[in-house]
């Protein structure tokens, strides 16, 4: 039986190289020739730099980073304390029909495809007759990373063993003071982690933006995609590594703060 198992492990490797060899390669051609010199992405003809400055020197793609900062940001910061109110809630002591309710409510964002969470926000937004430009973008942003904040809060706040909490009480410490001084300085890692999470969420999406953004509030995946629709130029090669130089940056430190464990 030990050795079927084995023999089944073994076969499974193969295939699970060549399914990360699919997913990476891609991205690693495009990291190499973004340092391409030469203005035909399929022909190299020497390393440089250039197409960086030519990225860099664009206006439209500052414009539209500022309005990726200004949404990813925002999103982080407001999305985060609503998760971290909800996981304070939860761990409290609410009805079991309660929690179980709003664990669903939280997980089913993640099991909804994107493009159905981005037609229904477009949708209320048109109803409701909301117009705040960028804020639209914002707002929905916000909505939509409430759960990947919420996971890893969740996971580090059951980790802090209960009997913690049950100290505090004999200690007299009322709940103010408890979640001052015990739980939040241990739900750090977690904390910075969902924020993390929820600002790489934000940074990265394009069907949400692309259905709710009004003219002149483009974010920076959008820009990507409103030139990769004309043409794939060197100039796009190098501004997706930057994002992917960012994006690994930003998910390697929230992996390293996560893996800190509760005392």
């Amino acid at each position: 039986m030990a050795e079927a198992h084995t023999t089944r492990m073994a076969a499974m490797a193969p295939i699970s190289w060549l399914s990360l060899a699919f997913l990476y390669t891609p991205i690693a051609v495009v990291l190499i020739f973004s340092f391409n010199s030469s203005a035909i992405i399929t022909q190299w003809e020497g390393f440089s730099f250039k197409w960086y400055g030519e990225a860099l020197g664009d206006e439209a793609l500052h414009d539209a980073a500022i309005n990726s900062l200004i949404v990813s940001v925002g999103a982080m910061v407001f999305s985060t304390l609503i998760a971290l109110m909800v996981a304070l809630a939860m761990h409290g002591h609410l009805p079991r029909r309660a929690r179980h309710s709003t664990m669903w409510m939280m997980t089913l964002p993640l099991l909804i495809p994107e493009i159905v969470i981005a037609l229904a926000t477009m949708s209320f937004f048109a109803l409701a007759g909301i117009n705040l430009g960028i804020f639209n973008v914002l707002i929905a942003h916000i909505v939509f990373c409430i759960p990947f904040a919420y996971s890893p809060i969740r996971a580090r706040l059951g980790t802090i063993p209960p009997a913690l909490f049950e100290a505090a009480g004999d200690l007299y410490a009322n709940q103010w003071k408890t979640l001052r001084y015990l739980a939040l300085p241990l739900m750090v890692p977690g904390i910075v982690s969902g924020a993390m999470l929820a600002f790489i969420t934000s940074l990265d999406d394009v069907i949400i933006t692309q259905f709710v953004a009004p003219p002149g509030a483009a974010t920076l995946p959008v820009y990507i995609f409103s030139k990769v629709r004309k043409a794939i130029t060197p100039e796009i090669n190098a501004i997706s590594s930057l994002l992917l130089a960012l994006s690994i940056t930003i998910v390697l430190v929230s992996y390293l703060i996560n893996r800190k464990k509760a005392v």
